[in-house]
């Protein structure tokens, strides 16, 4: 099966706004086991959307259409869809009975530009869209069934889990089994783990990706065939023992994740204390559901005044050592904890930049400590020729897994091979 994607719209053609959709569908059906083998963007102009459906149809067999079925003038996909089959289009009526209900059901008065929501190309199947207010459909062309959805983030992502993927599964059923790993890594460039691990042998049916999105690179293990899935444990484990203290996480994508997921039932509380990151760590957590059970506070004490009023850092400890320090953020950690005697506090100190370095402290200077009811651990990393986001990211990213070693009875402290640590 040869699935593609098409994308419309001026402003994700423009760079306006950045295609989350498609790189969401591509990675949900990897996981299933199918590759999408081409994505194109195509702006809101009738004649290349009618171009592009004619053309892609005579070399896919299915092809994801996203975008275009709003109620404005610019929303062209469907009736690009009709030109490309030479066909009118026709009212749905069950679609106007479902536009009419929801409206009336939420005390809305329908625009009369809505109703063009419930036009299909003549013969095309409707898709239910639960969501919202523009249906789906599928239609055949050439040799490929084309399936249209809104773009809105949510309604599509519905619509592929709900409708999608059970309509590729009827029309094109997988040959084989298929199996997916992933492994979370830290602190290693995508090019040094490429080195690592072309030692290992791979069977048939198993291939080895990378995926970057700083601070993390993922590695993905793809198995198609039962005899290949069997091969994964194998291969996953000597993964991890060329890389080490590098994988940081299995099956998920970000290490707050993985904070999350070991705190929410464990019993234990956090405190935070940010200034460089900003509220990153904290922001990470709250994202998920449930994180009041265990996420005390969040506390962003950027000006050393906060430092010293709120979380009782002693001003000679900044006159001696400065803001970012081993002996500030540890003392930041301690002053975190204490105040609801949290089981764990995490705090950070650091020159994310462009400005704001000097020769002892460059830019990239990050300080961390970890504090827990029995101890600190605390360290100050070089993270240089990085911009000020990539800093603050990494430094998080760095505070979450120095939490996640000491939840799993680890060393706290470990080398990155992607940085290095001052010695105190």
């Amino acid at each position: 099966m040869k699935l593609e994607m098409i994308c419309t719209g001026e402003e994700v053609l423009a760079g306006q706004i950045v295609d989350t959709n498609a790189a969401w569908f591509a990675n949900t059906l990897m996981e299933r086991g199918v590759e999408c083998q081409r994505r194109i963007t195509v702006g809101d102009r009738l004649e290349d959307l009618v171009a592009v459906f004619k053309e892609r149809s005579t070399q896919a067999d299915i092809i994801m259409v996203n975008g275009g079925l709003g109620p404005t003038s610019d929303d062209l996909s469907t009736e690009a869809m009709a030109l490309a089959l030479g066909v009118p289009l026709v009212e749905n009526k069950e679609w106007r009975s479902k536009l009419e209900a929801w409206f009336a059901k939420n005390a809305r008065v329908m625009a009369e530009s809505n109703l063009k929501q419930a036009l299909l190309p003549q013969g095309a199947i409707m898709i239910d869209n639960p969501v919202g207010t523009a249906c789906g459909f599928a239609v055949k062309l050439n040799q490929a069934w084309l399936f249209f959805t809104p773009g809105v983030p949510f309604e599509f992502k519905r619509m592929v889990k709900e409708q999608f993927i059970p309509f590729i599964e009827e029309h094109f059923p997988l040959s084989e089994p298929v199996s997916v790993k992933k492994l979370l890594t830290l602190g290693h460039g995508e090019s040094a783990l490429a080195d690592k691990l072309e030692v290992i042998p791979l069977p048939e049916g198993v291939t080895l990706g990378y995926r970057s999105y700083m601070p993390y690179i993922e590695i993905k293990l793809f198995a198609r065939g039962q005899l290949a899935i069997d091969s994964l444990v194998t291969i996953e484990t000597e993964v991890k023992k060329i890389l080490g203290n590098g994988v940081v996480a299995e099956d998920i994508t970000t290490l707050d994740q993985e904070i999350h997921n070991r705190l929410v039932n464990s019993g234990f509380s956090l405190s935070i204390a940010e200034s460089c990151t900003g509220g990153l760590i904290a922001s990470g957590l709250v994202a998920f559901a449930g994180s009041s059970a265990y996420l005390h506070q969040g506390l962003v004490t950027y000006s050393n005044e906060a430092k010293v009023k709120v979380l009782g850092v002693n001003p000679q400890t900044l006159d001696d050592y400065g803001a970012v320090s081993i002996a500030t953020v540890e003392e930041m950690a301690k002053g975190a904890r204490g105040i609801l005697d949290s089981d764990y506090a995490l705090a950070t100190s650091g020159i994310a930049g462009p400005d704001g370095g000097s020769d002892e402290k460059p830019v990239g200077t990050v300080a961390i400590a970890l504090a827990t009811k029995y101890g600190i651990y605390s360290q100050m990393l070089k993270l240089p020729s990085r911009s000020r986001a990539l800093v603050r990211s990494l430094g998080t990213a760095i505070a979450y897994d120095m939490l996640r070693r000491e939840l799993l009875g680890e060393a706290v402290i470990v080398d990155y091979s992607s940085f290095s640590r001052f010695s105190k």
